[in-house]
């Protein structure tokens, strides 16, 4: 096992180029980009992807390294981990955050931001929420953080109870929520409130900047789905961060499914609108299911990609590459200058940021700049 990083699919190597040095390739580049969501005022000044602030909050080297955070009150849409995540990020205090491995420009960002109150919506009920059991119970163990939930927002129909009997995971998170929703509000400082059966509808605007949302009021309809019923709310907020959902880039040279924004496959084997199979071209995780779970969750679809590769090789199904020497890929960058980091540099820049965690106390500070990471792993 080899890794060469800093290398860009296509930019910098093309499948061709691929093909040229190995047997098979598999691709497994997640998602990044936010799923779009078609509301009036999503484009506001304060409306924001929740892709584009986890990437500022972990430091990705190739965004802006300051973020906008004056909303005193704001909205989170979505109900999965990743609405969980920046309601904390944003509910938190930067000095809680400081032990984790937040970079020196995130957390003098954070020590600016002035929310106090987070509110989380989602469309639907307790037992169709996409929270993990854990990070749900999390958000509860901070001291600066209250969570509250109405008592009105825990109802279940036939759809959802059946949920709760046949997922686990399911019936841990409403209860959760039900102990949350009967107990009285305490007084820890931050609040945040997790909305359910409420349908962001518009985001408000005033002078091109949000002044608030709007959201229509669900009901259940038996089936664990739910309709509108014809009221509806606005909420004062003047920041809205959607987290409903992550969108892959499409990759260049490979058929392409644009609504689910994932390569078409079967049993991990790229799929061509001829039906044929891609000879020797493979997915798995996100790219191939969508942005759904979390690492167990393709942990299966990595087992069955691996085996399918398997078997076209037992069957004589892969094609030969003209260059399978090791020494042949070495060169190929070299020959472009395509500055490529390995596994001994990752260890020299993981040594790198726990060298500056250490006077700090802390596990590591992470280094963000692109050119300063490629400098400290010897690329």
């Amino acid at each position: 096992i080899r890794l060469f990083g800093n290398v860009d699919y296509p930019g910098d190597i093309s499948l061709d180029d691929l093909r040229a040095f190995y047997d098979a390739v598999i691709f497994a580049t997640g998602a990044m980009a936010d799923r779009a969501l078609p509301i009036p005022g999503i484009d506001l000044d304060g409306s924001y992807g929740a892709a584009d602030f986890v990437s500022w909050y972990d430091g990705h080297p190739d965004v802006p390294r300051t973020w906008p955070l004056e909303a005193e009150k704001v909205a989170v849409l979505g109900v999965g981990n990743v609405a969980l995540d920046v309601a904390r990020i944003l509910a938190k205090t930067a000095d809680e955050l400081l032990p984790t491995e937040i970079p020196p420009n995130v957390y003098d960002g954070l020590k600016a931001n002035r929310a106090k109150e987070i509110h989380v919506f989602g469309r639907r009920g307790p037992a169709q929420a996409k929270f993990s059991p854990m990070e749900l119970r999390e958000l509860d163990h901070s001291p600066n953080i209250e969570v509250i939930v109405d008592p009105e927002d825990i109802d279940y129909d036939d759809g959802s109870i059946a949920t709760r009997r046949g997922n686990k995971q399911a019936d841990m998170v409403a209860k959760t929520l039900e102990n949350w929703a009967i107990r009285d509000v305490g007084d820890r400082p931050h609040k945040l409130f997790l909305h359910f059966f409420e349908s962001p509808t518009e985001i408000l605007g005033a002078d091109g900047k949000v002044v608030g949302l709007r959201t229509e009021r669900t009901a259940l309809d038996g089936t664990g789905n739910v309709k509108g019923t014809g009221t509806f709310t606005d909420w004062d907020v003047t920041a809205v961060y959607r987290a409903v959902g992550y969108l892959s880039d499409k990759l260049p040279k490979l058929p392409w499914d644009l609504d689910s924004g994932t390569v078409p496959d079967e049993g991990g084997r790229v799929i061509q609108e001829s039906g044929e199979h891609l000879q020797s071209t493979y997915v798995t995780g996100w790219i191939r299911r969508g942005p759904v779970g979390l690492i167990g969750h393709t942990k299966g679809d990595a087992n069955e990609t691996v085996a399918n590769l398997l078997d076209d090789f037992a069957g004589g199904r892969l094609h030969t590459p003209a260059s399978p020497g090791p020494e042949a890929v070495d060169a190929f960058l070299a020959e472009r200058n395509i500055r490529f980091t390995t596994w001994e540099g990752w260890y020299r820049l993981d040594a790198a940021e726990k060298a500056l965690g250490e006077p700090q106390g802390r596990e590591r500070v992470k280094i963000v700049e692109r050119e300063d990471m490629l400098r400290e792993s010897g690329a």
